[in-house]
C-alpha cells in the first residue's frame, strides 16, 4: 500500500481538473480538450494503485481516510474501499477517459463546460463508491445528479429538457426517503453516521421493513427496476453519446451498489423476507423488458431497454443470497460498463455521420465501414452473452446461482440469453448486413484513429474479462463471503 490519499485524489483530482477546464473557457476549446484529457488520464492513473495494492485476503475496508468534518454531529470525511467498491472506482475513471475521447471532435458547442461536467461528475461518482459516512455518501449521491442533468439538458436531443427533468425528479424523489432512513439509523446507532457502525445496529423486524423500503425507493429507481424504469429510455435517447456511456456504464450501478452497501448488511432480515418480491420484479425486467426491446425501432432505445434487462440480472443475483449470484452480479455490472458503453458509442459513431438513430435508415453498413462493423459485431455478441466475452460470465454465474436457489427462477432468468440474442442480433443484421440501403450509407466513412482506439480499449476489456475473469472475482470474493456470513447470522 502507498501512503498517498489515493481515494481523495480519485475524488478531487477530476473535480479540480474540471474546474480548471471550466476556467479555460469555450473560446479556447483546444486547450480545454487537452486539459480534460490530461485530467482524465491522471484520474485513471491514481486509481490503478488501488488494485495493485489491494489485499484480497481480507474483507476489511482498505485505503481508509478519516477526518473530522462536522464534529458536533459526528459527521466525518471517511473514505475506504473493499472488494466490492474498489472495482467501480477504477471502472469510473476508465469510462471518464473514454468519454473525453468520445467527445473530442463531436462536441463543438460549449466544449469546456461539456468536459468539465464529466470530470466533476467522475469525482462525485468516486465519492459515492468510497464514502463510509452516511452524510458524505448522501452529498455525493445527490450532487452527482447535477452534472448529468446538465449534460442531458444542454447537449441532448430535441426533447432533452423533458428527459433531463424526468431523470432528475425520478432519482431525486426516491433519495429523500433514503435520507429519512439515514436519520433514523443515526438515532438508533447512538449518534453515528458511520456506515460500518450501521451494519451492527440491532433493529426490530418492523423497523427493518420500513428502512428496507426506504432504501428500495431510492436504489430501485437508480438501477432502474421495473416499473420505475420509464425515465431511462428517455434519458438515453436524448443524452449525447458521452452522457449515454456514463449513464449506462456507471449511473445504473449506483442503485445496485446501494443494495449491497446498505440494504443487505443493514437490514438483512428484511432483505431476506422481501427477497421474493425483488426476485419477481427482477424476472419481470429480464423477460418483459427483453420483449419490449424486440419491438424498438430506435437503436438507442433498444440498447436502453437492453440495459434494464441486464440490470434485472444484477438485482436477481443479489437477492438469491449465494456467492455465485452476488459475484456473478458484480461481474455483470463491470461487464455491462464496457459492453453497454461500447454499444452506445457505436450508435453514436453512426449518428455523427447520418444523424439518425432509426434502424430503418441503415442497412449495408459493413460495405462502407468494415472496421466499425467488426467491432460492432463483437459488442453485439457480448451484449447477447456470447461465451468468451465478459457479457457471458456474469449472466452464467447468476444463472447457476439462481438454479441453486430455485430451478424455475434460474430457468426463467436464462431466457435473457435467448431474448438478448434476438433483439441485439436482429438489430445488427438490419443495420450492418445486406446491400447498401441508401446514399447516406453509401457515403459513410470508416472509423478514424481516435474512434479505433476507443473501440480497441473497450474490446480488449470485453475479451480479457470474458476469457479470464479471475482478476475481478478474486478481488471481490472475501467481501462477498463476509457479507453473506453477516446476512446468515442475522437470519439465525
Amino acid at each position: 500500500m502507498t501512503g498517498l490519499p489515493l481515494l481523495s485524489l480519485a475524488i478531487w483530482l477530476p473535480i479540480i481538473g474540471g474546474l480548471l477546464v471550466l476556467a479555460a473557457g469555450s473560446d479556447r476549446a483546444p486547450l480545454a480538450r487537452r486539459l480534460a484529457l490530461v485530467t482524465a488520464v491522471l484520474g485513471l492513473l491514481v486509481t490503478l494503485p488501488l488494485y495493485s495494492g489491494f489485499d484480497i485476503s481480507t474483507s476489511a475496508m482498505q485505503f481508509s481516510e478519516l477526518h473530522k468534518w462536522v464534529p458536533r454531529y459526528n459527521i466525518n470525511y471517511h473514505l475506504g474501499v473493499d472488494g466490492i467498491s474498489m472495482l467501480f472506482v477504477i471502472l469510473n475513471a476508465f469510462v471518464t477517459l473514454i468519454v473525453v475521447l468520445a467527445g473530442w471532435q463531436v462536441i463543438e458547442n460549449k466544449v469546456a463546460q461539456y468536459n468539465a461536467a464529466f470530470l466533476i461528475m467522475s469525482g462525485l461518482l468516486n465519492g459515492i463508491f468510497s464514502a463510509l459516512d452516511g452524510v458524505l455518501f448522501y452529498v455525493f449521491f445527490e450532487a452527482s445528479l447535477i452534472p448529468l442533468y446538465l449534460v442531458i439538458g444542454i447537449w441532448g436531443g430535441q426533447n432533452r429538457v423533458y428527459a433531463a427533468i424526468k431523470f432528475f425528479l425520478y432519482t431525486l424523489l426516491g433519495s429523500l426517503l433514503m435520507l429519512v432512513a439515514f436519520l433514523y439509523l443515526y438515532r438508533e446507532s447512538g449518534g453515528s453516521f458511520s456506515i460500518i457502525d450501521w451494519h451492527h445496529v440491532a433493529l426490530s423486524r418492523e423497523a427493518q421493513a420500513y428502512i428496507f423500503w426506504a432504501f428500495f425507493a431510492s436504489f430501485a429507481v437508480k438501477v432502474p427496476m421495473w416499473p420505475v424504469h420509464t425515465w431511462l429510455p428517455d434519458a438515453h435517447v436524448e443524452a449525447p453519446t458521452g452522457g449515454s456511456i456514463v449513464l449506462a456504464a456507471i449511473g445504473l450501478k449506483l442503485g445496485a451498489y446501494g443494495f449491497l452497501r446498505f440494504s443487505l448488511p443493514i437490514v438483512p432480515d428484511a432483505s431476506v423476507h422481501f427477497a421474493p418480491v425483488v426476485i419477481a420484479l427482477s424476472l419481470v425486467a429480464v423477460i418483459y423488458i427483453g420483449f419490449v426491446a424486440l419491438v424498438q425501432t430506435d437503436m438507442k432505445k433498444l440498447v436502453a431497454y437492453s440495459s434494464i434487462s441486464h440490470m434485472g440480472f444484477v438485482t436477481l443475483g443479489f437477492f438469491i443470497f449465494n456467492p455465485l449470484g452476488i459475484e456473478g452480479a458484480l461481474v455483470q455490472m463491470i461487464s455491462h460498463g464496457f459492453v453497454s458503453g461500447a454499444m452506445f458509442f457505436c450508435i453514436g459513431v453512426m449518428y455523427d455521420r447520418v444523424h439518425s438513430r432509426q434502424i430503418a435508415d441503415y442497412g449495408g453498413v459493413v460495405n462502407t465501414m468494415p472496421k466499425f462493423a467488426a467491432f460492432f459485431m463483437l459488442f453485439a455478441m457480448a451484449n447477447a452473452g456470447l461465451p468468451g466475452t465478459s457479457g457471458f460470465v456474469g449472466e452464467f454465474f447468476v444463472a447457476l446461482g439462481a438454479v441453486k436457489y430455485n430451478f424455475w427462477v434460474g430457468f426463467a432468468a436464462a431466457t435473457t440469453l435467448i431474448l438478448g440474442a434476438a433483439y441485439t442480433l436482429w438489430m445488427y443484421k438490419r443495420v450492418v448486413f445486406g446491400a447498401i440501403a441508401n446514399k447516406h450509407v453509401a457515403e459513410l466513412m470508416d472509423i478514424n484513429s481516435r474512434e479505433f482506439l476507443i473501440l480497441l480499449l473497450l474490446a480488449a476489456c470485453t475479451l480479457w474479462f470474458g476469457i479470464y475473469p479471475a482478476p475481478l472475482t478474486d478481488v471481490m470474493h472475501s467481501s462477498v463471503n463476509d457479507l453473506l456470513k453477516h446476512v446468515a447470522q442475522s437470519k439465525l
